[in-house]
């Protein structure tokens, strides 16, 4: 992945986050709630599979929070708040967008622990949760998560805008967006595997398929047979929020999808660029392709480090994950529409 921008708000963003940690993070424990919730985590992956028996995208979705929220101001429940009169959510930043879905699963997730334990487990907690959840109910592996997190009370379209990665990212710049969160080469190719799961659109990939880097032509680096049934999927001027499986067994957690980028078949530009365009990572992403006992310990770790990124703001235990305490109504979409127009 890789920032949108490479601008002064990301490195502000990051700074801030990483310089401030020290001295205000919480300290994350396994069995945080053993005492004042001892059933939180069997309620949530109970949800999680009620979930995937619905819908099997639905976990993949759900997976893909945990990026988006701890990605931006750390791992805080902002990606999940609504916009309101007076403030821009996150759903509408441009990575996230007609994008992000599944919201509704942590809401059921929220509804029963609040039922449970009222006031007691963070939104943040349960997307973190939920993700492991998601992994270990498609064949990944399983692990102990830390957890005693607080929720934010804001959300910022702006800093999501500016550190969350487009599909058409190269290489080098994930690295650097990665090595901006204390992440490393192995901790991004990784984690790019959460991509072995779920589907994406056809939107995120028609520039691949048709004016790769402005060129009027395809991705040079696509097996040619995979971009011919890309082309069927995706044809110039349709539908494009039609989706498609980002490996060959996208309802199954495996290093299937290391093994499609190693023969040219990744779907999205920024999965492809991790073995066609680096050496540093193509070295990781040949490894995983032979060895997924490999690409599981190594997503593990990646995703406790991920989910150690904290907001050091004091925040909340939100009891609706959309909207802070004490705060109004969500706005309507004429009300978000106004306030992204206004002078300030």
């Amino acid at each position: 992945m890789a920032a949108r921008r490479g601008s002064l708000p990301l490195v502000a963003v990051l700074l801030a986050l990483l310089c401030c940690a020290e001295a205000a993070v919480r300290e994350l424990q396994v069995g945080y709630y053993a005492e004042t919730c001892p059933e939180a985590e069997g309620i949530v992956r109970e949800v999680v599979a009620r979930a995937r028996a619905r819908e099997a995208r639905s976990v993949a979705s759900v997976m893909r929070l945990q990026f988006h929220d701890c990605f931006v101001n750390g791992c805080d429940g902002s990606v999940l708040m609504d916009a309101t009169p007076t403030m821009l959510g996150e759903k509408d930043a441009l990575s996230n967008i007609n994008s992000l879905r599944s919201f509704e699963v942590v809401d059921e997730i929220k509804e029963a622990l609040e039922e449970r334990c009222p006031g007691v487990v963070s939104c943040a907690d349960i997307v973190v949760m939920a993700a492991r959840d998601a992994v270990v109910l498609t064949g990944g592996p399983n692990w102990e998560v830390r957890l005693g997190r607080e929720d934010s009370l804001t959300a910022s379209q702006e800093d999501s805008d500016s550190i969350m990665p487009s599909p058409r990212a190269n290489a080098s710049a994930l690295i650097r967006l990665f090595a901006g969160l204390n992440l490393s080469v192995t901790d991004l190719v990784a984690l790019s595997g959460s991509h072995s799961i779920g589907e994406a659109r056809c939107f995120s990939i028609v520039f691949r398929l048709y004016n790769q880097s402005g060129s009027g032509r395809p991705d040079p680096n696509m097996d040619s047979a995979y971009r011919r049934a890309l082309d069927a999927l995706c044809p110039r001027g349709g539908d494009e929020e039609v989706t498609g499986g980002m490996d060959a067994t996208p309802r199954v957690f495996d290093n299937r999808y290391f093994k499609d980028l190693v023969a040219l078949r990744g779907f999205l530009n920024s999965d492809q660029t991790l073995f066609s365009d680096n050496a540093r990572t193509r070295r990781v992403v040949k490894r995983f392709s032979k060895d997924q006992d490999a690409f599981f310990r190594a997503f593990v770790e990646g995703m406790i480090k991920m989910g150690e990124l904290q907001n050091p703001r004091k925040g909340e235990i939100r009891r609706n994950c959309r909207v802070a305490n004490g705060s109004p109504s969500p706005a309507t979409p004429k009300e978000v529409a106004a306030y992204r127009v206004m002078d300030f």
